[in-house]
């Protein structure tokens, strides 16, 4: 390892690449993981990179996995991934220069619905973390189709095995950038949160970490093989081809890419589960398929019996998730009683129950506040619970919390949604270009929530008591600092008893 000005190198099992020195900070992004994984080795499980002589250049952002942009207005809220390409299996890396040893390792894995998104983002910038004493790692993997199409021939989730890859290359080159590959955490948002429930039941991925954050994500969102085969002759369908991983190959990116889009927007139009199977109510085209092999199981049921029982875990949600998918488009303004009365059933609920609850929780909500309070439950509050349930009963220690912050945005009706509690986590304010923290966002809180992300993936503990099944107790992050509390929203968490 050498220094040179503001350039640092550092030498790799592949070869040596060059990397930024800014601040304080080691910075080398777009370091290949895998081999590029399109022509010989498209549709295949990922392939070694192929090593270099001299120094790479590791100073700009790699490639990243084909995709289209975010439609309007979460373009806006969410900014794009990046410049698409082939070579997109790479990943980046901060580190504290100089560079030490035996320092804490923490990898993001990104969200998207597992069609979007990238480790190329601002908003990912690890600098902060390097700052503090971890060395941060961010990944791309391969999505969409790409990575989670079923044509039942035994080639399955292959987004997922990318990510066990990327662990890999970390438990094999990590120390030269100054970490401890046996003190890796493993943290995602929303697709990456539910990535890093089904690693942490993977077989594949044992060993590779021993800490886990889930961001707004849990282990109840994986797909069966009927219903994720409906979705690969859908998507041939729409593209005309037989469904053969050779016949879709041989489409240009950008059909295939807009047809994925394509298919999206309808089942976003039209969840009918005769036509979408569980995916109606999930609303991910793609996701993980319990395949059998790569999945065995539901995550929360491979957990619950004993999987990764030994994994630390820190879970949580934003206090309002499904605000950040209703109040941009306009649509919690448009729902009907009826409309709430229906949704609700089809959770699982009992409206004559459950809605008054969730009323006397919030007595001035409307019928669309509801909705997005349900949602935010089903898809996110409850699975979260139910994980630290699970390891919980399993001896583990799970730690919760609720980021309650509200953004500005939309006279402050946007709430503490989906997404929000990101450029806190990192310690990027002054960073992100997304407007959902408006133009005061309190630094302070992002102390506090930067600081326990570190703390626990130092220690294993984030600075509050583990969740138990008699105190039930959450941290929550929100504009007053962060407080202790028992069991919140007891009552709704109650009506989902045998439901989620």
């Amino acid at each position: 390892m050498s220094a040179v000005v503001n350039r640092i190198v550092v030498k790799t099992q592949s070869g040596r690449v060059e990397g930024r020195v800014t601040g304080g900070v080691a910075s080398f992004n777009g370091l290949p993981f895998a081999a590029p994984p399109f022509g010989r080795h498209r549709f295949q499980p990922p392939q070694p990179a192929e090593p270099w002589t001299g120094v790479r250049n590791a100073l700009a952002w790699g490639q990243v996995m084909p995709q289209s942009p975010y439609p309007e207005p979460f373009r806006s809220l969410l900014g794009d991934a990046g410049e698409s390409g082939e070579d997109c299996l790479n990943l980046n890396v901060w580190t504290p220069e100089p560079i030490g040893h035996g320092l804490p390792v923490m990898v993001w894995i990104h969200g998207g619905a597992f069609l979007r998104g990238s480790g190329a983002m601002a908003a990912y910038d690890g600098s902060r973390f390097a700052r503090d004493g971890v060395v941060c790692v961010t990944i791309n993997y391969r999505l969409g189709a790409d990575g989670f199409l079923w044509l039942g021939d035994g080639v399955a989730n292959l987004g997922l095995l990318d990510q066990v890859a990327a662990l890999r290359w970390v438990q094999e080159n990590i120390e030269a950038f100054g970490g401890d590959p046996t003190q890796v955490t493993i943290f995602g948002e929303s697709a990456g949160a539910f990535s890093v429930a089904t690693l942490i039941a993977m077989p594949r991925a044992s060993g590779l970490f021993q800490r886990a954050i889930l961001q707004s994500g849990a282990g109840h969102h994986v797909i069966s093989t009927e219903t994720a085969g409906l979705i690969g002759r859908d998507l041939c369908q729409k593209l005309g081809v037989q469904s053969t991983r050779e016949a879709l190959a041989a489409v240009p990116t950008s059909r295939f890419v807009d047809a994925q889009a394509e298919l999206a927007a309808e089942l976003a139009m039209r969840p009918d589960p005769t036509r979408w199977g569980e995916v109606a109510a999930n609303g991910m085209l793609f996701e993980p398929v319990i395949d059998g092999d790569v999945v065995g199981d539901r995550p929360i049921n491979a957990i619950a019996a004993g999987i990764g029982a030994g994994v630390d875990l820190l879970i949580g949600t934003t206090a309002e998730e499904w605000r950040f998918f209703m109040v941009p488009t306009g649509a919690i303004d448009r729902v009907t009683e009826t409309q709430l009365q229906g949704l609700a059933a089809r959770r699982g609920l009992d409206p004559a129950l459950a809605l008054p609850t969730y009323r006397a929780a919030q007595p001035t909500a409307t019928p669309g506040d509801l909705v997005a309070a349900i949602v935010t439950d089903w898809f996110f509050r409850i699975p979260a619970i139910r994980l630290a349930e699970a390891q919980a009963r399993n001896g583990g220690a799970p730690f919760l919390y609720e980021f309650a912050w509200r953004s500005p945005l939309y006279d402050g009706r946007l709430g503490a949604c989906h997404a929000l509690e990101i450029p806190f986590v990192f310690d990027n304010l002054d960073r992100t270009t997304s407007p959902m923290t408006g133009d005061r966002p309190p630094q302070t809180l992002a102390d506090d929530l930067h600081r326990a992300w570190v703390h626990f993936a130092a220690t294993g503990d984030p600075g509050w008591p583990r969740y138990d099944l008699a105190q039930r107790q959450v941290m929550r992050f929100d504009a007053n600092g962060r407080v202790l509390v028992s069991d919140p929203d007891a009552a709704t968490r109650r009506l989902w008893d045998g439901v989620r």
